[in-house]
This record gives C-alpha cells, structure tokens and sequence, in this order.
C-alpha cells in the first residue's frame, strides 16, 4: 500500500464533491460505522436516485457498475476508502474526514448562522437607535449583554453539533 498524504488537496475534495455517487458513498458509509459492501452501496444509491425501494434492477445495476469501475477506484486512489475487489467490501478511510469537513454544512448549522446574522442585525439597530437618541433612557449594557448572550449561546450551540 502507497503511503496515504497527510491531507487531500482542495482541488481533490471539489472532484470528489462534484459527483452525487461519491457523495453517497461517504454519506453511507460514515452512517455505518464507516463499512459496507459493494452491494449495500448500491442498493442505497439506487434507491436514492430511483425514489423506489426496493430500486429497480437495471438502476442498481447500473450503480454498481458506476462504483465498481469508477467511483470506488477513485476514492481508493485518493485514500479516502480501501476497495476490496474480491470481498466487495468498502470501507473509510482517515482521509474521508477531509472530504466530510467539505461536505456538511447541516441545515442545523445553516439555520443557526441565520439566527446569528438577526441578532447581529438586532444589535446593530439597536445601536443606531441608542446613537442618535432613540433609547437614550436605556442604558447600553441592558440590551447589549442579552444579544452577546445569545450570539455566544448560537456559536456554542454550533460547536457542540460538530462534534
């Protein structure tokens, strides 16, 4: 075995990225504990690409010929899964963890950098009104505490979820 690059270029996780079959692949395998077959793979593909399940024969076919000559091979070459060719055996590899970095951006972390950007804005607003006299009877650090509360409250809520 060829000794595995400390990390994968960018270049290498956008092709990766590029394509919805090797998406698939790492989504898959990092829900199974990072092991299935050939066959699993593209079952659960098929399916995803079908809406049916079970998928029909000539999609699954035609899905696992995909992986087997050219989307598995590519990910084995760039070290993010070792193929097995005779077993049919998949699993991930350290490197998957760079392309996974890329790949996951969850709706959960999106929506919460929305809520964010509001409070940001709130804030912001806030500010504006105090600086030219509008809450002048307010004292900043009423409502000044409670937005950075909640920003720090979000991030932390975010870092918590990528764990």
């Amino acid at each position: 075995m060829s000794e595995e690059p400390s990390t994968l270029a960018e270049g290498e996780i956008h092709d990766i990225l590029r394509n919805d079959r090797r998406r698939a692949v790492i989504d898959f395998l990092s829900e199974r504990d990072g092991h299935a077959t050939i066959r699993e793979l593209s079952e659960h593909i098929a399916a995803l690409e079908s809406g049916e399940d079970p998928p029909p024969r000539n999609i699954r076919q035609s899905v696992y010929v995909s992986l087997h000559q050219t989307h598995l091979p590519k990910l084995e070459g760039l070290s993010v899964v070792d193929y097995d060719t005779d077993s049919k055996d998949v699993e991930l590899r350290d490197q998957a963890a760079y392309v996974e970095a890329y790949m996951g951006q969850t709706e959960d972390e999106s929506t919460t950098a929305r809520l964010v950007v509001v409070v940001g804005l709130i804030g912001v607003l806030v500010g504006i009104a105090s600086a030219v006299g509008l809450l002048s009877g307010v004292e900043p650090v009423i409502w000044t505490v409670p937005l950075f509360v909640v920003v720090v409250a979000l991030g932390g809520y975010q870092l918590w979820q990528r764990r």
